[in-house]
């Protein structure tokens, strides 16, 4: 647990949708006054667990993280992901005592950012308490489209709203996924063999090209 921002992590914060707006300059005596502290986490390890509270945001610097249930047969559902400028446990944070349904893992090495939500009220920070407000709402506009993504019945419906939802959200046709095969299987509520087969139909029937977690969307009929 450490202080200490590297250089290239101030623009990487400056880059945030939490930090919009705030000169680059000022990032690090706001951080210093929301008593804000980075750790570090190695690959698959857990960065908050279910049942447990949070009163800590997190903002990933470096590496990548994912939000998981697990149910008590050992089925997993990802609920969604965070990457490099993205925000997680914003919603946790703000609800106060209420307890995490979801664990948090790190997909890669990762370098994550706390503070305490309590503390952007202390700071009173205008800018900043704005763009919490966004970031919140941003979140749950999120989870919205996750049910919209697993409400299709057929699993090729299921497919092409996530991949038309990132398409959208990267803006080009060529899109990286942060999940692989089984992640993006649990993702979509689908079984992994049954996802790898419709991913295979739908590439010979020229809808699409992947290689691992790299797609290419091509405009045609899907059904």
């Amino acid at each position: 647990m450490n202080r200490i921002l590297k250089a290239e992590e101030k623009s990487i914060l400056a880059e945030t949708e939490l930090f919009a707006g705030i000169p680059l300059e000022e990032i690090p005596d706001i951080l210093n006054r929301l008593d804000a502290v980075v750790k570090e986490y190695p690959k698959e390890s857990v960065i908050l667990h279910a049942g447990d509270s949070t009163r800590n945001l997190g903002v990933v610097l470096s590496g990548s993280v994912r939000m998981e249930e697990n149910d008590i047969w050992g089925r997993r559902n990802i609920i969604g992901s965070a990457g490099v400028r993205e925000t997680f446990a914003e919603t946790y944070a703000c609800a106060g005592k209420e307890s995490l349904m979801v664990d948090v893992i790190s997909s890669r090495q990762s370098r994550i950012l706390f503070f305490p939500v309590n503390r952007i009220l202390d700071v009173a920070d205008s800018r900043l308490t704005f763009n919490l407000i966004q970031v919140l709402a941003g979140k749950n506009l999120h989870l919205t489209r996750k049910i919209r993504l697993i409400t299709p019945k057929s699993l090729r419906e299921r497919i092409l709203a996530y991949l038309s939802l990132e398409a959208r959200r990267q803006g080009r046709d060529s899109i990286e996924l942060p999940f692989n095969r089984q992640q993006m299987a649990d993702y979509l509520n689908a079984d992994r063999s049954a996802l790898s087969g419709e991913l295979s139909r739908m590439k010979q029937e020229g809808l699409i090209d992947y290689r691992k977690n790299r797609f290419t969307l091509y405009v045609g009929e899907a059904f």
